[in-house]
């Protein structure tokens, strides 16, 4: 006796939609994958360019100090507002007790993140 053997047509049926469904899978995964790299990729834009920004602050500081280091200790001005400039941000000027270094210090923080700081030190003479 001869066992029933359904046509090969019958067997195959559903196999080409369950393909289509894989492929579609792994393409939405990719698109998703593609979304969040460029969601990181435009954060780490925005770091990077309130970086530059900061340091740009301080180094302008620092010029104004290098041309008129006569008046030096008119540039001190404690905690200083530059959220204009940079969100919530804030410059500190501090100056050496005798002969040392400026410090000028700026620090911003973005909402939901941790505060940023950037702080270059410069020896300024000549002024006295």
């Amino acid at each position: 006796m001869k066992s029933y053997q359904p046509p090969l047509q019958a067997t195959q049926q559903g196999v080409v939609l369950l393909e289509a469904l894989i492929a579609i899978l792994i393409f939405s995964m990719g698109l998703l994958a593609l979304a969040g790299l460029q969601t990181a990729m435009v954060k780490n834009t925005s770091d990077a360019k309130y970086r530059v920004d900061a340091a740009f602050i301080a180094q302008q500081q620092l010029g104004k100090m290098w041309a008129d280091p006569s008046n030096i200790a008119a540039y001190a001005v404690g905690v200083e507002d530059i959220s204009t400039l940079l969100p919530n941000g804030k410059r500190t000027v501090t100056l050496p007790a005798a002969g040392g270094e400026v410090k000028v210090e700026v620090k911003w923080q973005l909402p939901g993140q941790d505060e940023h700081n950037y702080t270059t030190y410069a020896r300024i003479t000549g002024g006295d």
